[in-house]
């Protein structure tokens, strides 16, 4: 029989702290060992408790969400999901050590509980084995300033080389092109900083990129808009009909659909209101089945962090249309799940940490 999930409920507010509780605990796979009322509360049981795994709200009275997370996680390094309300705080506490977050639910709309559920039980199941990167230990680490066939960039000191990958290919293959008009990245769990650290690297001299991160309506313009204060390039959350242009990043919106289509001698991006496609809106296979429809072996992809397996059949389509593929390690993933998958189906050429794939996206748009 397979062990329960320990699991610690922090939230002020009896009522939905209460719901939590009656319905998590419900789930074979869960064993509530306590809750909090607050963080200080929180702070003072999470030693006895053990949990394997806790959930937390943001805003609280006295010490903050964020405040407990840089105070506690360094000395007890357990997986975190967020449940929160629509707030910009969301990222800091993910940057402090959270591994995910859920929208609080409307109480009041059909289907909202339900599927706040739904979800949150999956990324509990999951985030329950996740690495917590800590804040504390992401120190910037020294760097190095490269210049490659006219792009100049910086990038981290690597502390191990990366992997190249010995999956075989499936089907016959183009030869990657050197002459790259898109960079496409995906990510879900642990992808908010990871995303955060692989831009943050890149010049502003760069091939228009596209990106699906795993995040709910309203959350992926508050992030558009952190990206867009934290790196070189310009950023925003995409709109139907926005173009794909040098210099520019396109996060995909929360709750739509986004495809890159070709327009004239250029492309731009397609954002619709459609069903989830592996589970997920946006999807990850959405956005890179359509890049290797689209722009073939003009293209870069990048599978990061993230539970699940989507990305990984796209990733392939990518693949096997001439793109060249990146996938991100199992040692420094939050979770080993989408890259995984990638490279177990043959769809990524090479494998690297997350502190190289700057150096390696840079290095593949160099040649030629």
């Amino acid at each position: 029989m397979q062990q329960k999930i320990r699991l610690m409920i922090v939230d002020d507010s009896l009522l939905f702290r209460s719901w939590l509780m009656q319905n998590l605990g419900a789930d074979p796979r869960f064993e509530i060992v306590g809750y909090a009322i607050n963080a200080r509360d929180a702070e003072s049981k999470l030693a006895l408790l053990k949990p394997d795994i806790m959930t937390l709200d943001i805003e609280m009275p006295g010490m903050s969400g964020l405040d407990f997370l840089k105070k506690v996680l360094p000395s007890h390094p357990v997986p975190v999901i967020l449940v929160s309300s629509l707030n910009v705080r969301v990222f800091d506490a993910l940057a402090a050590g959270a591994i995910d977050f859920v929208r609080k639910p409307d109480m009041e709309m059909e289907g909202g509980k339900e599927a706040f559920l739904t979800t949150l039980k999956t990324k509990l199941s999951i985030g329950a084995n996740a690495k917590v990167r800590l804040a504390s230990t992401s120190h910037p680490v020294p760097s190095t300033h490269n210049t490659i066939g006219g792009y100049s960039f910086s990038v981290k000191t690597p502390p191990a080389p990366g992997h190249s990958s010995p999956a075989a290919f499936r089907g016959n293959l183009t030869s990657p092109s050197s002459s790259i008009d898109i960079v496409a990245i995906g990510a879900s769990t642990g992808g908010t900083e990871a995303i955060l650290e692989v831009v943050r690297q890149f010049p502003a001299k760069m091939p228009g990129i596209v990106i699906t991160q795993h995040m709910p309506p309203g959350f992926t313009a508050m992030y558009a808009e952190r990206l867009n204060r934290l790196c070189k390039l310009e950023v925003k959350e995409a709109a139907h009909g926005d173009k794909v242009l040098p210099g520019r990043i396109l996060l995909a919106p929360g709750g739509l659909q986004m495809r890159v289509v070709r327009l004239g001698t250029g492309y731009s991006v397609s954002c619709t209101d459609e069903d989830k496609v592996s589970g997920h809106r946006p999807s990850v296979d959405v956005l890179f089945t359509s890049v290797a429809a689209n722009v073939k072996n003009r293209a870069i992809g990048v599978i990061l962090t993230g539970m699940g397996a989507d990305g990984a059949a796209g990733m392939l389509r990518m693949r096997k249309s001439g793109a060249y593929t990146i996938g991100q390690d199992r040692e420094t993933c939050v979770v080993y799940g989408m890259p995984m998958e990638a490279y177990k189906i043959g769809a990524v050429c090479q494998q690297a940490a997350l502190s190289t794939i700057p150096q390696v996206v840079m290095a593949q748009l160099a040649k030629g």
